[in-house]
């Protein structure tokens, strides 16, 4: 079983349209299909070659769905893009691999690590990285920064500059934590695409500078060959149960270049199809590693100063009704 499926697929349109060209290269009859919960409205859904509406992850029949989907089209690896999804992929992974199905997905044990912010800070600490401190709510210094410990796509966070600007709400709501503030006018924020074998080793990093953030996500950025590459090489080379796609993001001081660790999400990021123009064919390799049962070698030929500059473009489909 060849055939690749994206989840929550939205606007993901080109790393759809990578892992096409990369399977048709190796089985010009597998095909990449997708899901999401409302497909009709999904860009990506369109361009696959093929797509099902699927349950939220949080609702009881999301896995058996998903599971009648994979074996309907005979799904042989599914490629996770959101953050929600991947702890009940990471736990039903053993029995996705016994009846055929390779999810990319780490292990549990790391996703959780990855899906909270306060554990992903002991994690760098380990690692001898440098992490922005999590603040006493009741004894903060300013400025400082708000974000839920499981957040993404930057939803819910504030910069907090004095102590009139906070609320009530960022006192009673768990999930906010108080960060200490990095400056960006003293760092360049990087998104790292890093790419992790089975056995967990590096294979591959790639630091994107982010020039320009819309939603979230990366709209304009630069690949840079910096000290960020050779920090990864020393301290990170090897990660237990990391797997596939590493979406790292960094701050890197300006004038000392070094290097403070932000937050690690276990999947595709938005902005890889960067990475992915600059050389570093990540779909490729998965399908290499997990298909053909190759190894996959250090890489580090990727293009540097690659400037991406995204837009906005257009699907149109006929005869749609609400």
């Amino acid at each position: 079983m060849h055939n690749i499926l994206i989840t929550s697929a939205g606007q993901r349109v080109s790393l759809v349209r990578a892992f096409q060209k990369e399977l048709r290269a190796f089985d010009n009859k597998a095909k990449v299909y997708t899901v999401d919960m409302n497909p009709i409205l999904a860009p990506a859904c369109h361009v696959s070659d093929g797509y099902r509406k699927i349950a939220g992850v949080t609702n009881k029949e999301y896995m058996t769905q998903l599971f009648e989907i994979c074996k309907e089209w005979n799904i042989g690896m599914i490629v996770p893009t959101i953050d929600t999804e991947l702890l009940i992929l990471a736990a039903n992974k053993p029995m996705l691999k016994e009846n055929g199905i390779i999810p990319i997905i780490s292990s549990e044990k790391f996703v959780k690590i990855c899906r909270d912010k306060r554990i992903i800070n002991d994690f760098f600490s380990q690692k001898k990285i440098p992490s922005p401190q999590i603040m006493n709510k009741e004894n903060p210094t300013f400025p400082l920064f708000i974000k839920p410990y499981d957040g993404s796509r930057s939803k819910d966070t504030f910069i907090i500059k004095s102590p009139k600007e906070l609320q009530p709400d960022h006192y009673s709501n768990q999930k906010l934590i108080f960060m200490e503030y990095i400056d960006p006018e003293e760092h360049d924020e990087y998104t790292v695409d890093a790419y992790y074998n089975q056995k967990g080793f590096l294979c591959c990093v790639v630091p994107r500078k982010r020039i320009f953030v819309r939603s979230g996500e990366i709209n304009k950025g630069v690949t840079r060959k910096n000290k960020i590459v050779s920090l990864f090489k020393e301290k990170l080379s090897f990660i237990e149960g990391a797997v596939g796609c590493l979406t790292i993001q960094f701050f890197l001081n300006k004038k000392t270049e070094s290097a403070i660790g932000i937050e690690i999400n276990p999947r595709f990021g938005g902005g890889f199809p960067l990475s992915y123009l600059a050389g570093a064919n990540y779909p490729q390799w998965l399908i290499k590693e997990y298909f053909l049962n190759e190894d996959i070698n250090y890489f580090e030929d990727w293009e540097d100063n690659l400037l991406m500059l995204r837009y906005d473009d257009e699907i149109l489909i006929k005869n749609y009704v609400d």
